[in-house]
């Protein structure tokens, strides 16, 4: 246990890279089509969430505006994406469909693998797969749902998350990542995830916090340390 939290505080410019790379090579497959949904909704459909034949009728704008409105009260994360920037992030998730992203803590960062499977998308802290292996649980669950994305030219989002490790904040960060490593265009952004799939002894973690720092989506978070939580 007193080794576990070590490595669970460690700043990130104390983590070795071999390591890194070989618990990368052993366990983030096993976060595939065995993703552990312990403790989340069974098959959230979007019928379970809305009442599709309803919204219909709806514009886009009018179904945004009625997702906005449901979710803005709950303490979760959701979003209307375009139908182009998911097709991209799809597309994508189909030849790298997992990545690594990073949350900033008081010291350093906590790293946390993103994995796809179908259309939701898993999310996992490192340190729970190199403790947990093939059983690590996890952590946030982000639910996309493309029913209305040919017609109206959306993809509702919306999500799951373990809300004694992560606040609503943290949860957002890491959903905000998702599109900036699936969606961006800039090549020198997507070749991180592209590396991190198939070339995972050229991957270098650093640069996802380059990332980060530079897309200003962890700014935020910084100053809640210390204050009430979200």
């Amino acid at each position: 246990m007193e080794k576990r939290s070590e490595v669970k505080k460690q700043p990130v410019g104390h983590s070795k890279q071999m390591d890194f790379i070989r618990y990368m090579e052993e366990k983030a497959e096993a976060l595939g089509s065995k993703a552990s949904k312990e403790g989340f909704t069974k098959d959230k459909t979007l019928d379970s969430v809305l009442n599709v034949e309803m919204v219909k009728e709806k514009t886009p704008e009018e179904i945004k505006q009625i997702w906005k409105q449901y979710f803005s009260a709950r303490d979760t994360v959701y979003a209307v994406i375009p139908a182009e920037t998911f097709d991209l992030m799809w597309k994508r998730a189909q030849t790298c469909p997992s990545f690594l992203c990073a949350l900033p803590r008081k010291e350093g960062y906590e790293f946390f693998v993103g994995q796809w499977s179908g259309s939701e998308l898993h999310f996992t802290a490192l340190i729970n797969i190199q403790t947990r292996g093939e059983a690590a649980s996890s952590q946030l669950i982000l639910y996309h749902y493309p029913e209305l994305q040919e017609e109206k030219g959306i993809v509702l989002m919306t999500a799951e998350m373990n809300s004694n490790f992560l606040s609503v904040p943290e949860a957002q960060c890491l959903a905000n990542q998702a599109q900036l490593f699936y969606a961006t265009d800039r090549p020198e952004t997507y070749r991180l995830v592209e590396t991190f799939n198939h070339r995972p002894n050229e991957f270098k973690y650093m640069a996802v916090i380059t990332e980060l720092e530079q897309s200003g989506l962890g700014r935020e978070l910084r100053p809640k340390w210390d204050s009430d939580k979200a």
